[in-house]
């Protein structure tokens, strides 16, 4: 007598379908801005924080510096919007700190998923969170009087260069995220590195004003070659030279720390 002996069979693994990480990420990236349309305080960073800043430095500074209100509003509304918006980005390091605490991130790696998914869809959510600061920031400045002095397609262009920029930037802050242990770190870690890089600029005054030290960091700070961009593109002036300074410091940015993010993550999760 034959006996058969059956085998149990092991799952057949998954095939990696094509396009996979993309979709993955996208339907991640919706998750990350469902989660901030049903708390929308989070939203308090990139709608009144900057309000806040626009009205302190205008009626507090604007008549010391430029003379009047309405000439430093002119002057330092597309600056400030390069600053929004690199703040929005903190906040991406911190979200990302907070939900592996949380275990969230434990959650996705026991699903058919790539594995940087995860990290990728709530960079990319959070990039609405730089539409709400371009929209609220210009809509208080048309308010008190600001004008664009270019083009519609120029402006459009300023606020399409400053998302890109602060979205590059924003991988720096993932990395602070993967690599700090709590959320309090991350932003602590942060604030130190986005202070000499906003107000180490022409944002507030005339790089002429400020002392010789100063304008030399000033000339190879990347921030203040977006905010020399943005000033050209809503304003006008020569826009060549910082739109491609800023292009270049973009892509360098997200070439030097989208990958050590990404090692990062893999490490922690």
């Amino acid at each position: 007598m034959t006996l058969t002996v059956e085998r149990a069979q092991a799952p057949a693994p998954l095939r990696k379908r094509p396009f996979g990480l993309v979709r993955h990420s996208l339907a991640l990236g919706r998750r990350s801005l469902t989660k901030t349309l049903r708390t929308p305080e989070q939203l308090l960073d990139v709608t009144l924080q900057p309000i806040v800043f626009v009205l302190i430095y205008v009626y507090l500074l604007g008549g010391a510096v430029a003379g009047s209100t309405q000439d430093y509003l002119q002057f330092l509304l597309p600056a400030i919007l390069v600053q929004t918006v690199m703040f929005a980005g903190m906040a991406t390091g911190v979200n990302l700190n907070t939900d592996i605490d949380k275990g969230v991130f434990d959650r996705f790696r026991s699903l058919p998923i790539g594995r940087s998914a995860p990290l990728i869809g709530s960079v990319l959510g959070d990039l609405a969170r730089y539409l709400v600061a371009v929209v609220s920031l210009l809509a208080c400045g048309l308010l008190l009087g600001f004008r664009i002095q270019t083009d519609p397609l120029s402006a459009l262009a300023a606020c399409l260069l400053t998302v890109f920029f602060a979205f590059s930037l924003s991988w720096a802050f993932v990395l602070i995220g993967m690599l700090m242990r709590s959320p309090g770190g991350v932003q602590g870690t942060a604030f130190l590195v986005l202070f000499p890089l906003t107000f180490g600029t022409s944002m507030i005054t005339p790089k002429e004003t400020l002392p010789g030290w100063l304008q030399t960091w000033v000339g190879i700070n990347p921030v203040a070659h977006a905010m020399d961009a943005s000033r050209a593109l809503m304003l006008g002036g020569p826009a060549t030279g910082p739109v491609m300074w800023t292009l270049l410091s973009s892509v360098l940015f997200l070439a030097v720390f989208a990958p050590l993010a990404v090692r990062a993550y893999r490490r922690r999760t």
